[in-house]
């Protein structure tokens, strides 16, 4: 298993696409998404624009669908909910399609949909995404972060190197495929007994506590909190695994 990390979408091969690929978008998609199929929703369907969005969720009966937006950390005119994990309850999201736009993480998902294998990571379900991982055997596997409109993100290649830790930890037939792996690595050790003081640190934890988010960062720095993994079973549409 040759494993790379790369930090943001943009950054990711234009000529090829790996044998499985990971989206992590810790601050707060694929937290969110975790967190709503483990709370019985049907499934989640991502899109990086919020006009699709609509279109699509209207061929869906009212009473099966949620409207999940964000821009900038806040949620959307329009949407029933934003991209807080806290909202999705079994009383709001069971048995609903889960639509969801957002800033960063959506974007990251459409770049890498055509992969054979695409699942989703974050702290909270860390080691279902490893256990998958060595369950599979892909030959080749890309940690994606989302990042934040194109930059880098401190909180997703903590992620990454957080399941490229548990990796190591579980086989020894892990080939590091770019130094970023290793950058991820030391990240996590560093911040892996304090992942909510990175929060803290990190531009896009200081924006959602501008938007008093304080317990969503709480909530989204658990790390192995929910064993559930959310594996796209079309373009765009996640399930649970």
């Amino acid at each position: 298993m040759k494993v790379f990390v790369y930090h943001t979408p943009e950054l990711t091969p234009i000529d090829h696409l790996p044998d499985c690929a990971v989206v992590i978008d810790v601050l707060r998609a694929t937290t969110t998404i975790a967190t709503a199929l483990n709370a019985g929703a049907d499934s989640v369907q991502a899109f990086s624009d919020l006009t699709t969005l609509m279109q699509v969720s209207e061929t869906w009966p009212p009473e099966k669908r949620l409207r999940a937006g964000e821009r900038g950390g806040a949620p959307v005119e329009g949407c029933d909910m934003g991209n807080s994990p806290l909202d999705c309850t079994p009383d709001i999201v069971g048995g609903k399609r889960l639509f969801i736009t957002t800033t960063n993480g959506t974007r990251a998902l459409q770049r890498v949909e055509q992969s054979p294998s695409v699942i989703t990571g974050s702290l909270i379900n860390r080691q279902a995404a490893v256990n998958y991982l060595l369950h599979k055997q892909p030959e080749t596997v890309w940690l994606v972060g989302s990042g934040w409109e194109g930059g880098y993100s401190l909180e997703d290649t903590t992620c990454a190197g957080a399941i490229a830790d548990s990796l190591k930890q579980h086989t020894d037939k892990i080939d590091i495929g770019n130094d970023e792996v290793i950058a991820a690595l030391a990240l996590y050790h560093h911040w892996q007994d304090n992942l909510l003081e990175m929060f803290n640190q990190s531009s896009h934890g200081k924006r959602l506590l501008r938007l008093n988010c304080h317990e969503d960062l709480k909530y989204c720095s658990q790390i192995d909190y929910l064993d559930i993994l959310p594996i796209q079973k079309e373009p765009s549409i996640l399930v649970k695994l």
